[in-house]
């Protein structure tokens, strides 16, 4: 259950459902058949009614459980949280979802450890992040907020920041890569530029220099795997120790790739959230 004050003028249920939010057919028609949404006394709303500014809804429906096995605690840090979302900050080597069913140390397992214990039993990662990259994931926690924020994703309205420092001092103060990616049919998990492949746009911008490196930050418009690695390799600066796309091995033989910062405009609670983690470089 949640609720929802109404700010435009002469707003109805319908056209906040399906115009602003812009949910799916079937969830519409679920919360119609539900009567899922009420008024502030308990009385169903009329659908087709535009509503006065300040109106506050109700919204009071069966959400289904998420499948992943909590792990006994959870083991990672969450950096917001309402009663639609929650943004966590995975740890690097630590996988965002499981791929089978003896996989039960990934982020959304621990996740669904902080959920239970406060009560829930729904939790959805709206993206995702790659094994080897840290950083900030955004989780719906009741499948109104998925299909919206899902959307949002695809229309490129959560602005995702991520921070890497890679090998030498690119030429520009920033810039925008669009090439198109796909598999490499030579190697099983790398990914490569390809004219075959999958529309993939990565925005740049440089934030310090030092001798041999630079620290970038990167906003992505497209989500492909391996996006920011195959394209900061394809303009000849791999990240640093990054040796799957031609970097050289650092000590650690691993590579940094930071997920910083989270923005977008909260669809329930009408602000802008702005979420960071941690210091960056």
């Amino acid at each position: 259950m949640f609720q929802y004050e109404i700010v435009h003028n002469n707003l109805t249920v319908e056209e906040l459902l399906r115009t602003k939010w812009r949910l799916g057919k079937k969830i519409v028609h679920e919360l119609r058949m539900a009567k899922a949404v009420t008024l502030e006394d308990g009385t169903p709303a009329i659908w087709s009614e535009p509503l006065a500014p300040g109106t506050m809804l109700t919204f009071n429906f069966e959400i289904p459980k998420s499948n992943y096995v909590p792990t006994s605690v959870c083991g990672v840090n969450i950096r917001y949280e309402d009663e639609h979302c929650l943004i966590v900050s995975k740890p690097k080597g630590m996988a965002t979802h499981p791929n089978d069913e003896w996989d039960t140390d990934t982020c959304m397992n621990h996740v669904m450890a902080h959920v239970q214990a406060n009560g829930g039993h729904y939790a959805e990662h709206v993206h995702r992040l790659d094994r080897g990259t840290k950083g900030l994931l955004l989780v719906a926690k009741h499948p109104i907020a998925k299909s919206i924020m899902d959307r949002m994703i695809e229309e490129k309205t959560i602005i995702r920041t991520y921070e890497a420092e890679v090998q030498g001092n690119i030429r520009q103060e920033s810039g925008t890569i669009n090439e198109p990616i796909g598999k490499d049919r030579h190697h099983a998990t790398r990914r490569v530029v390809s004219h075959s492949g999958q529309h993939a746009v990565t925005h740049f911008e440089v934030v310090k220099r030092f001798k041999q490196t630079c620290v970038v930050h990167l906003v992505l418009e497209t989500g492909r795997t391996h996006q920011i690695r195959v394209h900061l390799a394809h303009i000849g600066h791999p990240i640093v120790g990054d040796t799957m796309y031609n970097a050289r091995e650092t000590a650690s033989g691993d590579y940094e790739l930071h997920a910083i910062q989270l923005e977008f405009e909260h669809p329930f609670l009408n602000k802008t959230i702005v979420v960071k983690d941690i210091e960056s470089k």
